[in-house]
C-alpha cells in the first residue's frame, strides 16, 4: 500500500459514512417518524448502519469476515474488572447527572423503569452500535492509532461523530443549545471510547456494550429521555475525559491488531 494511499484512508471512510448517510438525512426531512415512537428518534437515525457499510466497503475481501468476528471478541478483556466501567461507567454518569439537576433544583419527573421497553431497547441499541462500532472503533480508530496516539485518534473521531449526528439531531426537533453541548459530550464520549478499547485489549465488544449503555441511559433519562440535557451530562463526560486523557495520554501509537487492507 502507497504512502498516500495510508494516508488517505481515513478521509476515504470518513467521506464514504457522509456519502452513504444522504438518502437517510433526505428522507429524515420528508418523513418525521418523531411524532409516533416514544423516544422521538427521527427516520435519519437508520444511518447508524453507514459506519459499518463503509468498512465493509473498504476492508478487502479476505478480511471481511475477520472485521465480524470482532463483534464478539469479549476474549480480549483479560482483566474481568474492565467490565464494570464497560457496563456501568456510562449509567453511573448519567444517575450523576440526575441527582445534580436535582440538587440544583430542575423540575424532574419520577423515574420510572419499564422492564419489556427495556429489553427492547437493549436489543435495538446493541445492533445499533454494532452498525457504530465496526466503523468508527474496527476501522477508523485502528487505522488513526496506526500513526497517531490515544487522544488525537478519540479527537479525530470524535469531532467527525459529532458532525455526523447533527442532522438528526435537527430532524429530532432539538434547540440549537441542545444539539451544541450534545456535540460536546460525544467528543468527550469517544475519548471514554477509545481509552475503554485500547485498556480492554482492543475490545470492540467493549466499545459496543459501552455504546449501548450510552443510548440506554439517555433514553431511560425521566419520560424516555424528554427531561435529559446534555449540558449537565456533557460536565460530566467532560470532566471524565479529562481525568482519562491526563493519565492515559500518550504521544507514542498504539498499534492496531486489526488490518483492514492486507499489503
Amino acid at each position: 500500500m502507497s504512502t498516500l494511499a495510508k494516508k488517505n484512508e481515513i478521509i476515504y471512510f470518513f467521506l464514504l459514512v457522509i456519502l452513504l448517510s444522504i438518502p437517510f438525512f433526505v428522507l429524515g426531512a420528508f418523513i418525521d417518524l418523531t411524532k409516533y415512537i416514544p423516544i422521538k428518534l427521527p427516520i435519519s437515525a437508520l444511518a447508524l448502519l453507514c459506519p459499518m457499510l463503509a468498512a465493509i466497503i473498504l476492508t478487502k475481501k479476505d478480511r471481511k469476515i475477520a472485521l465480524f468476528k470482532r463483534v464478539f471478541d469479549y476474549k480480549k478483556i483479560t482483566n474481568y474488572y474492565w467490565y464494570i466501567p464497560i457496563f456501568l461507567l456510562i449509567p453511573m454518569l448519567m444517575c450523576l447527572t440526575f441527582f445534580m439537576m436535582k440538587w440544583l433544583q430542575i423540575p424532574l419527573p419520577k423515574f420510572e423503569i419499564k422492564l419489556s421497553d427495556a429489553f427492547v431497547l437493549v436489543i435495538l441499541f446493541f445492533i445499533g452500535a454494532i452498525g457504530e462500532e465496526l466503523g468508527w472503533t474496527v476501522y477508523a480508530t485502528d487505522v488513526l492509532q496506526r500513526k497517531q496516539g490515544f487522544l488525537k485518534t478519540a479527537l479525530i473521531i470524535g469531532v467527525v461523530w459529532a458532525v455526523w449526528h447533527i442532522i438528526p439531531y435537527w430532524q429530532a426537533h432539538r434547540t440549537f443549545n441542545w444539539i451544541f453541548w450534545q456535540c460536546i459530550g460525544t467528543v468527550a464520549l469517544r475519548i471514554i471510547m477509545v481509552w475503554l478499547y485500547d485498556k480492554t485489549g482492543q475490545s470492540v465488544f467493549a466499545t459496543i456494550i459501552c455504546h449501548t449503555t450510552i443510548n440506554l441511559s439517555e433514553f431511560y433519562f425521566p419520560n424516555y429521555g424528554s427531561q435529559y440535557d446534555p449540558f449537565y451530562f456533557g460536565i460530566t463526560l467532560i470532566l471524565t475525559a479529562v481525568i482519562i486523557s491526563f493519565f492515559s495520554f500518550s504521544r507514542e501509537p498504539l498499534k492496531a491488531k486489526w488490518q483492514p487492507k492486507t499489503d
